[in-house]
């Protein structure tokens, strides 16, 4: 009997701290990107999928303000999640993005690296732009499940 209790009790705890219950993650997306000043700097809409790996596929990816580093270039994305969760899909973890710009022969990209935390529906932490002339700069970011 008690073979079978503490069975039963080791397959609950087995899905506790994976990334098994973090379909929180996926979905659409909007984000808020702050100057250190508190003056907006930049924004977009996209839609994280979580993939077996730990990356993210991040698709639908829009700039909605994007200032002349951004606007009107082909931009490029990549992401990664280190999620845990529970089974009330409660989930946390660290969160990277980067998204930078693909000038086709050019010797400088503009790259906008984001780096936080992710609490439930929210990710939150900072961000900094290198890359062209003018292009350069850092804050603080929101973002939320749409």
């Amino acid at each position: 009997m008690w073979l079978g209790i503490v069975f039963t009790i080791g397959l609950l705890m087995s899905g506790c701290g994976s990334s098994s219950s973090n379909s929180n993650i996926n979905g659409n997306w909007k984000a808020s990107l702050t100057n250190t000043d508190g003056s907006p700097a930049y924004a977009f809409s996209t839609t994280f999928t979580e993939a077996s790996n730990g990356s993210v596929d991040i698709t639908n990816f829009s700039f909605t303000s994007a200032g002349s580093c951004f606007s009107g270039d082909t931009t490029s994305e990549t992401g990664s999640f280190n999620l845990s969760g529970n089974f009330n899909g409660n989930v946390s973890g660290s969160f990277g993005m980067n998204v930078s710009t693909a000038f086709p022969g050019a010797a400088t990209q503009n790259v906008l690296a984001l780096q936080g935390t992710v609490a439930g529906n929210t990710i939150a932490g900072t961000w900094t732009l290198t890359g062209a002339s003018g292009c350069s700069g850092h804050g603080t970011f929101n973002i939320n499940k749409a």
